[in-house]
């Protein structure tokens, strides 16, 4: 019956005379001229310090001048601004690039005893709204790009969508759709009464068990909007299952999935925690590990000689180990919690040490957003340097992203991603925990601490 009836819509389409077909159209009836294109938006940027490139000496007092959205022009000193442009005065701050994070969930609000308390009464539409919250204090933080690992594709992907056309305040989404696992594995409905778990694991076609099963999760999570693929490699710290943490996938699976997003232009991650989990991802072919718990000398070759990103996220092992002690996680939870504690500073003391590549994330949604900024410090309390910590959540994590020809660095011709904070942060990252000044693609969200009504371009 619906392919009769499109059948026979068509044929009226073919069939049915236009008005062009019956007779011209009167002048005041024909579509107007396109409108001239509106005055480019100019806003020059007073800076009293530029760190332009993180990693590389920073600029003295500098101006940047910002036309439709993008950098055009980085000058020495103060220039007096062109007619109609406007001033932002930052003279007494410094000036960077907006930071990324490589791994946030915007449907998750980093408050895990409230979600399983309320898990049952939010509809998805409820999910939505608190995902727009999340994506609004992640901006503020001055976060002005992440990738979405994880969170409900359609709703994550209208979020995504929302902020590129200027009607949801948020950073950039590069999104995931939900995370390929194995049954029983980290992603599955783990921990759930029978009729809870039935109902969750008939709408997860991301479960897969085998290399073609995987292959279709993988499309599965593509054809929903996917722009990146995340599975599940090894066990998790945050899922109810006594299942440990290292490979729950196979070697075949993990490829599988891995060739399938680069068939599709998209890059693969990886949620690993366990040496195996790691190490067979990495020969699989993935482009980066999250968390990376257990790495030793042969992991640290490995990621070496595969050119292939960690993504640390020290502020979700923190945020863990503290919700488990307060009793906010079940039990299977807080053992494997405990268990990551012991080794997963160490692990990444060396891998930082080692000069591996590494990419800013925090994991957020694990743990409350708009908090990102802490994991500047965590990163250095284990031995990374303040300025390279800055550049992992710049220039690198824009590299690994496959958007260093547009963001990490305040370039002529970059997206006008800027962020400003009162001092040099690479004398003391704990200045940006707060971050005064956020500018997303030339449009000012806050200005001198407050949120801006400058309108999109």
């Amino acid at each position: 019956m619906r392919f009769a009836f499109l059948a026979a819509t068509a044929a009226l389409v073919c069939t049915a005379p236009t008005t062009a077909q019956q007779a011209p159209a009167p002048a005041a009836q024909q579509a107007p001229a396109p409108a001239a294109r509106p005055t480019q938006k100019v806003r020059y940027i007073h800076a009293g310090a530029l760190l332009a490139r993180p990693g590389e000496r920073a600029r003295g007092i500098s101006t940047i001048v910002v036309r439709d959205g993008k950098i055009a022009e980085v000058r020495d000193g103060f220039a007096a601004p062109e007619g109609g442009a406007e001033l932002i005065d930052l003279k007494d701050q410094y000036v960077l690039p907006g930071f990324i994070d490589m791994h946030v969930h915007f449907y998750s609000s980093g408050y895990p005893l409230k979600e399983r308390l309320e898990g049952s009464t939010r509809d998805l539409e409820d999910q939505f709204v608190g995902a727009m919250d999340s994506a609004r204090r992640t901006l503020d933080a001055g976060f002005t790009t992440v990738r979405d690992l994880g969170g409900e594709p359609r709703g994550i992907r209208a979020l995504r969508d929302g902020i590129e056309r200027g009607e949801i305040v948020g950073p950039t989404i590069v999104n995931a759709g939900r995370m390929i696992s194995v049954t029983a594995g980290h992603g599955d409905a783990n921990g759930l009464r029978r009729e809870l778990a039935h109902v969750e694991r008939e709408q997860s076609p991301e479960l897969c068990n085998g290399p073609d099963d995987c292959r279709r999760a993988t499309r599965e999570q593509i054809f929903t909007g996917a722009e990146v693929i995340k599975f599940a490699a090894s066990g998790g710290v945050g899922s109810n299952i006594a299942g440990g943490l290292e490979a729950q996938m196979t070697f075949d699976e993990m490829k599988a999935i891995v060739d399938t997003a680069h068939a599709f232009r998209r890059k693969a991650t990886a949620h690993a925690h366990g040496k195996s989990g790691i190490d067979t991802a990495i020969r699989a072919g993935v482009d980066s590990i999250e968390h990376g718990s257990y790495i030793d000398d042969e992991t640290i070759a490995l990621f070496k000689s595969k050119g292939v990103y960690l993504v640390p996220t020290m502020h979700a092992f923190e945020s863990v180990i503290r919700q488990g002690r307060a009793g906010e996680r079940p039990a299977a939870s807080v053992a494997k919690a405990e268990q990551v504690a012991k080794v997963v500073k160490e692990s990444h003391r060396r891998a930082f040490a080692s000069g591996m590549k590494i990419a800013f994330g925090t994991d957020s949604g694990v743990g409350p957003h708009g908090t990102n900024a802490l994991e500047f410090q965590y990163m250095t309390q284990v031995g990374m340097d303040p300025a390279r910590a800055i550049r992992v959540a710049t220039i690198d994590a824009a590299t690994l992203l496959g958007r260093a020809d547009r963001i990490g660095s305040i370039e002529v011709g970059k997206d006008a991603d800027i962020i400003a904070v009162a001092g040099d942060p690479v004398a003391d990252v704990t200045r940006l925990q707060t971050v005064p000044f956020v500018m997303r693609r030339g449009v000012v969200h806050k200005l001198a601490g407050q949120h801006t009504v400058f309108p999109t371009e």
